[in-house]
C-alpha cells in the first residue's frame, strides 16, 4: 500500500510528469493519425508511410539532444542562480536547431529515394515513400525548433506550455488530414502537408515564446554553441545507437513481407504511443536532479531517482495493460487488411510485455541526464545493439520467426538497456556535481 500512495516528492514529480506526459503522448500522434489515414489507402501507402517516417525520425531524434542537453544545462544553471547563462544556453539552442534543420530538409528532399531503397521499400512502396519524405522536409527545422523550445521550457520546470502548443499543433494536424486526404484526394502527399502545417505552427510558436523569455540577445556566444555540440555529439552517438535498432526492426519486417512491415508500424507506434509515454518520468527525473545538483544536494537528487523509478514501474503496469488488452481490437483502427491486423496484434502483445523493461530504461536515461553523464548514456546505447542483434539476425535467416523475431529483438534490446544503466545507478558514481567546463 504504501507504493500507491504519493509521497510529497511523488506529487512535486507527478505535477511536472502529468502535462509532460501528455505533450509526450501528442507527439506520437502526429505517426498515428498519419497510419490511421494512410492505412485506410492500402498496403503500398501503408508501408510507404512506415519507411518514410522511419527515415524522418532518423534526423529529428538524432537532433534530439538540442532538448535533452539544453534542458539539463537551463535546469542546473537556474539551480545554481544564473538565469543569464541559462538565456545563452537557449539562444545557441534555437541558432544549432536552424542550421541542422535546415541541412536535414535539403537530405532529406534531395535524397528521399536512395533513402526509401536503403531501408528496404520494394517497387510497392517506394513511390509513396518518396512523395511522403519531400512534402515533409519542407516541416523539419520548425519541428528542430520544437525540441529546441520544449528543452528551454522543461529546464525551467514548465511542462503545461509545450502541451498546449502540441495539443494545439495536432488538432491543426487532424483537421487538415481529414480534409486533404479523404475529401481532397491528395493521398500521402496530403497526410504529410497536414502535419508539415502543424509543425509550422508549433516551431513558431515556441520561437516567439522563448524569445519573449531571454531579452534582446539574438546572437549566440561562441562558448555556449561549442558546449552545445560537444555534449550534443555524445548525445547524438547515443541516438544514433537507438534510431539504428529501431530502423533495424523496421528492415527487417520490410524483409519479410508488406504485410508484416504494416503489421509492425502499428505496433511500433503504439510503442512510441505508450512507452515513450513512459519517459514523461523521466522529464522531471532529468530536470529536479539537475536542479539538485545545481544547488550541490547530492541527497535530493537521490530521492528523486528514487521516486521516479517507483512512479515509472507502476505506470508501466497501466501502459502495458493497455497494449496487451488492446492487441485483438486496436488493428482494426489502422487497417482493414487481414494480414496486416494479425502481425499487429502479435506486435501488440510483445509491445504490452515490453512496457516495464521500457519504464526503466527511460527513466534512467532522465536520472543520468540530469547528472550531465552522457558518456554512460552513450556506452550502454551502443552496448545494447549486441543483444539486440542477436534475434534480428536469427529473423532474417529464418523468417518463420515472423513479427515476433522483431520484436524479441527490441525487448532484449530494452532490456540490456536498462540493467546497464542500474549498475551505473547502483554504483552512484553519477552523483558528483558536473563540473564547471561542463556546465
Amino acid at each position: 500500500m504504501r507504493l500507491l500512495r504519493p509521497s510529497p516528492l511523488d506529487r512535486r514529480i507527478l505535477a511536472l510528469s502529468v502535462p509532460a506526459l501528455g505533450a509526450m503522448a501528442v507527439e506520437p500522434i502526429y505517426g498515428l493519425v498519419d497510419t490511421a489515414i494512410v492505412g485506410h489507402l492500402g498496403r503500398g501507402p501503408l508501408g510507404g508511410l512506415a519507411i518514410a517516417l522511419t527515415a524522418l525520425n532518423v534526423g529529428i531524434y538524432s537532433a534530439g539532444f538540442l532538448s535533452m542537453v539544453t534542458a539539463q544545462r537551463v535546469a542546473f544553471r537556474l539551480g545554481r542562480g544564473d538565469p543569464a547563462a541559462a538565456a545563452r544556453t537557449v539562444v545557441s539552442a534555437y541558432w544549432l536547431a536552424a542550421g541542422i534543420g535546415l541541412g536535414l530538409a535539403v537530405v532529406a528532399f534531395t535524397g528521399a529515394r536512395p533513402i526509401a531503397g536503403a531501408l528496404g521499400a520494394d517497387a510497392l512502396v517506394v513511390d509513396h515513400a518518396v512523395t511522403y519524405l519531400r512534402v515533409s522536409a519542407i516541416g523539419i527545422p520548425f519541428q528542430l525548433f520544437v525540441l529546441a523550445g520544449n528543452g528551454h521550457r522543461r529546464g525551467m520546470a514548465d511542462t503545461r506550455t509545450p502541451l498546449r502548443i502540441l495539443v494545439v499543433a495536432n488538432v491543426v494536424n487532424v483537421v487538415l488530414e481529414l480534409l486533404f486526404v479523404p475529401v481532397f484526394g491528395l493521398g500521402v502527399a496530403g497526410s504529410a502537408l497536414g502535419t508539415v502545417v502543424a509543425q509550422v505552427v508549433s516551431g513558431t510558436w515556441f520561437l516567439l515564446l522563448s524569445a519573449g523569455l531571454i531579452g534582446p540577445r539574438r546572437l549566440p556566444c561562441r562558448a555556449d554553441l561549442v558546449d552545445l555540440m560537444r555534449s550534443g555529439g555524445v548525445i547524438v552517438v547515443r541516438t544514433v545507437a537507438l534510431l539504428a535498432a529501431l530502423t533495424a526492426a523496421t528492415a527487417v519486417a520490410a524483409r519479410l513481407d508488406t504485410a508484416k512491415l504494416g503489421g509492425h508500424q502499428i505496433g511500433i507506434q503504439v510503442f512510441f504511443l505508450l512507452a515513450l509515454t513512459l519517459d514523461a518520468l523521466a522529464v522531471p527525473a532529468a530536470t529536479f536532479v539537475a536542479d539538485a545538483l545545481g544547488r550541490g544536494d547530492l541527497e535530493g537528487a537521490a530521492q528523486v531517482a528514487r521516486s521516479s523509478l517507483r512512479l515509472s514501474l507502476l505506470a508501466s503496469l497501466v501502459t502495458g495493460a493497455f497494449a496487451v488488452l488492446g492487441a485483438p481490437f486496436l488493428p482494426r483502427l489502422f487497417s482493414a487488411d487481414g494480414a496486416v491486423r494479425s502481425a499487429a496484434t502479435v506486435a501488440l502483445l510483445l509491445c504490452g510485455a515490453a512496457q516495464p523493461l521500457a519504464a526503466l530504461a527511460f527513466c534512467f536515461d532522465g536520472i543520468l541526464l540530469g547528472a550531465g553523464d552522457f558518456a554512460i548514456l552513450r556506452r550502454s546505447m551502443l552496448l545494447a545493439l549486441i543483444p539486440f542483434a542477436l534475434p534480428a539476425a536469427a529473423t532474417l535467416l529464418w523468417p518463420q520467426l515472423g513479427i515476433a523475431g522483431v520484436w524479441a529483438a527490441i525487448s532484449l534490446w530494452l532490456a540490456s538497456r536498462a540493467g546497464l544503466l542500474a549498475c551505473r545507478w547502483r554504483s552512484g558514481r553519477w552523483l558528483p556535481t558536473p563540473s564547471p567546463s561542463t556546465a
